[in-house]
């Protein structure tokens, strides 16, 4: 298959490659699909992993199953449920969080047998360890799959749960998902088959528009009570497994031969569920077999789903000839592997590697298998037995199966009855045909996709914001934190706010005016040479910003709990300069996609700080100059000795902030005591005469002088004046700051600020039509006038990223102003 010559293939494949688009790739029986995906494993650049709802399906895609892959449940996922059930999700190694953390493309197979709860399943586990903000964890999504086939399986009582969050169980009604701006794309031509009366007859049973002359024509096939030949190679399809597994013992006890076992040698983890074949295959000269595998060799004489008879055994090779072929084939057994994902320690690539493996003769009893087993084969011969379906597209993907009509015989006459039907999945299959993606959808999303990964690489707002996080719980634990490290945090800040964050600003604004210019980036000579200059001078600040960070911001405390607070949130901050200066490295020397999205992923799960085991500690060296470090010993020991005896933690006892303080300034009676910061009422009545007579020992020891108490003025506490947070964001607007500034100079997120103007837009003094885009604000309204509800949840659930929380709010107000609805 000829992906070049293949306009949708082509078209899927560009979408894959150069966009961060999820894409739907359906398309009928025999239209390359599984091909497609095999071609894509060999030449996409993207990190990528291969998931299926089944063991074998995920066996013969060459991946995993969902469920063993994310861990999830196989019961019903209900919205919300994983994220309150630890134990459902939290067990995943380092080595599965770092491929998820370095993913760029999840590829789920056979995405008509995905339910939604499933796919929101993966959408909760992506966003844990990616992304949080974005569906799926910002992680592009390539789902596979033919809805007029095989549909999910949902029990009565499990869509009873799922019911009040769902329309229906098929995939595109994930929550998720509806939050995507997904394409789909529709194979059409068909390798298949190549009959066009027979390509008609399928086309109206998929799209349920059998008539009474295209049912007469395909009931032509029906012949009662027929018995091929032995030779001729027709296989029986069924709609239950008990029908497949009775014809062929029948069969097979028919034979008057000796019967000679297979077993199969297994090795290492290969699950029974993922067994491609029989454990023990019990076979006779004279019996119909299936080739269940492609033949592995380079001669590849035989492929999965092809029909021959065994001619004889010799050991443990089988001779099978097959109909129209003169040539007997000598079958070995063959390997099949169970695939787990995990990093390569040296190069960081994605790699496969073995768990287990499956070694058997690649065959099965053919004279009968079910439909649901047959998805993706293809047969020259077969008897279908469909008189049975009691499922959605069993019919269709039986019929499908053939490659001409000829080599089709009907057990039993097909009715409109058995034809099961779903307007749904009509409706779905209809808007995709009628609203397929053109080559200017492709450019477009081709440029955004462009422009998001550059506006990322030069946004430092997040770097920001984790500083200001890191400031706030360094200023709300001074009391247990050594040295002034809030101040020393807020030198940073106003250093990469006026150096990084104002300038990384203007050139995102550059950026976006070149690219419109001349979207096509790699050959943009302009925008590349202003990269190479950006990235520069930009390495040259994180490298500054990494060494501040690491060299000033050191946390000495002992309670255990604030340390892991404050360490927590300085890797964090770290791990994304650190990733942030490995593309900006890069890109000195220009942009180019492929290489970027890999020297991203690599630095992303790159293990450059090894975290020391977390231990309350205080260096002397530390310490105030006039700390009497032999008293500070003293009292620390003593610290602990209690807090061990009364199983307390040691900062619960006394601080060493308070020690520290002790030991300078040495209090040698209760008022002075009660001067040190930490000390209240409640410690001198436990422990003051304790810590006294320790200092005061001491003193005399060391014949120290008693230091003369300190005057202690109690001044009255002025009246602040309350500020009009909202005023202030106003004004600093009206003197011509954007969202983005007035955040970043009253240390606020864009979120707060919309919704200080957004006051001021309710009152009428400002025109939303200044802060937002016209069509964004007719579409909020839309939804707000159409729901009757101005609850800013249901809204942001129903709109997603298209709109944030500030944006839904702005527009609220503007309503509210107009009298079109009314606050609650």
């Amino acid at each position: 298959m000829n992906t070049v010559e293949n306009e949708q293939l082509q078209l899927a494949f560009n979408f894959v490659e150069y966009t961060n688009k999820n894409i739907f790739l359906t398309g009928k029986a025999g239209t390359g699909k599984t091909t497609f995906l095999h071609n894509l494993r060999e030449i996409s650049p993207k990190r990528m992993i291969v998931v299926a709802p089944t063991g074998v399906a995920a066996i013969n895609a060459g991946g995993v199953t969902i469920h063993s892959f994310f861990q999830l449940p196989f019961g019903p996922i209900v919205p919300n449920s994983l994220q309150n059930n630890k134990e459902a999700i939290y067990r995943f190694n380092r080595d599965k969080i770092k491929i998820i953390k370095s993913l760029d493309l999840l590829v789920i197979d056979e995405v008509s047998m995905v339910r939604a709860d499933l796919l929101d399943g993966i959408d909760g586990v992506l966003r844990r360890y990616k992304n949080n903000s974005k569906p799926f964890g910002g992680i592009q999504l390539l789902m596979i799959g033919d809805l007029q086939q095989l549909a999910p399986i949902v029990k009565d009582e499990e869509w009873t749960l799922l019911k009040p969050f769902y329309e229906s169980a098929f995939f595109f009604n994930s929550i998720a998902l509806r939050k995507t701006d997904y394409i789909s794309i529709e194979l059409k031509h068909i390798y298949r088959q190549s009959n066009q009366e027979f390509i008609e007859i399928l086309n109206c049973i998929r799209e349920n528009k059998l008539n009474a002359e295209t049912l007469e024509k395909l009931n032509k096939q029906y012949i009662p009570n027929f018995v091929p030949k032995s030779n001729e190679g027709y296989i029986t399809l069924t709609t239950h497994n008990y029908q497949a597994q009775q014809i062929n013992e029948k069969k097979l006890n028919e034979i008057k031969e000796n019967s000679k076992n297979f077993k199969a040698i297994i090795e290492g983890d290969f699950p029974e569920y993922s067994y491609p074949t029989e454990k023990e295959l019990v076979l006779k000269v004279g019996a119909q077999i299936m080739f269940v595998k492609n033949d592995p060799s380079p001669q590849k004489l035989y492929y999965n789903g092809k029909i021959g008879t065994i001619t004889g055994f010799e050991d443990d090779c089988v001779m099978i000839k097959c109909k129209n072929d003169n040539s007997v084939y000598d079958v070995d057994a063959v390997i099949w592997k169970n695939m787990k994902y995990s990093i390569n320690d040296v190069s960081k690539e994605i790699i496969e590697t073995v768990t287990g493996t499956f070694k058997q003769l690649p065959l099965k009893l053919a004279w009968a298998i079910t439909i649901h087993k047959s998805q993706g084969l293809t047969f020259e011969k077969a008897i279908i037995e469909a008189g049975s379906a009691f499922a959605y597209g069993q019919v269709y993907v039986a019929l499908s199966r053939c490659k001409t009509l000829e080599g089709l015989v009907l057990g039993s006459p097909i009715s409109q009855k058995g034809l099961f039907s779903d307007s749904e999945i009509s409706a779905f299959n209809k808007a995709i045909e009628q609203n397929p993606p053109e080559k200017n959808h492709l450019e477009k999303s081709k440029a955004e996709y462009q422009l998001s990964l550059l506006i990322e690489l030069f946004d430092f707002q997040s770097i920001l914001s984790n500083l200001f996080y890191l400031r706030k719980q360094l200023q709300e634990n001074a009391s247990v934190v050594l040295g002034n490290k809030a101040e020393a945090t807020n030198k940073i800040i106003e250093t990469v706010k006026t150096e990084i964050i104002i300038i990384a600003e203007r050139f995102n604004n550059q950026i976006k005016q070149l690219l419109e210019q001349n979207n096509d980036l790699e050959n943009n000579l302009q925008l590349q040479d202003r990269i190479k200059k950006a990235s520069v001078y930009f390495a040259e600040k994180t490298e500054w910003l990494d060494n501040e960070i690491s060299a000033h911001l050191t946390f000495q405390t002992d309670n255990k709990s604030v340390l892991k607070t404050l360490v927590d949130i300085k890797d964090k901050i770290l791990k994304e300069v650190f990733v942030k200066a490995a593309c900006l490295k890069y890109c000195k020397d220009g942009f180019k996609l492929k290489d970027f999205l890999s020297v991203r992923a690599k630095s992303a799960i790159e293990e450059k700080y090894v975290r020391p085991k977390l231990k309350p500690t205080f260096e002397i060296s530390d310490m105030p100059v006039s700390l009497h470090k032999e008293l500070f010993i003293q009292l620390k020991e003593w610290r602990n000795n209690l807090a061990t005896e009364l199983n307390q933690q040691h900062y619960m006892i006394l601080s060493q902030i308070a020690i520290s303080e002790i030991a300078t300034k040495l209090p040698s009676t209760i008022p002075l005591l009660k001067l040190i910061n930490g000390i209240g009422d409640k410690k001198i009545k436990q422990y003051g005469e304790e810590i006294l007579d320790i200092v005061i020992t001491y003193l005399n020891e060391n014949n120290i002088p008693v230091p003369e108490p300190e005057l202690v003025i109690e001044r009255p506490k002025k009246k602040t004046e309350k500020i009009d947070s909202k005023k202030l964001s106003f004004d600093l607007y009206k003197e011509g700051k954007t969202l983005e500034q007035i955040a970043i100079e009253r240390e606020m997120v864009v979120e707060t600020i919309a919704g200080h103007l957004a006051h001021y837009v309710e009152i009428g003094e400002l025109d939303i039509n200044k802060v937002m885009p016209k069509e964004k604000i007719d579409k909020i309204s839309e939804y707000f006038l159409k729901s009757e509800s101005i609850l800013l949840a249901p809204a942001k659930e129903t709109l997603g990223e298209y709109a944030s929380y500030g944006e839904l709010k702005l527009v609220m107000n503007h309503l509210v102003f107009l009298g079109k609805i009314k606050k609650l």
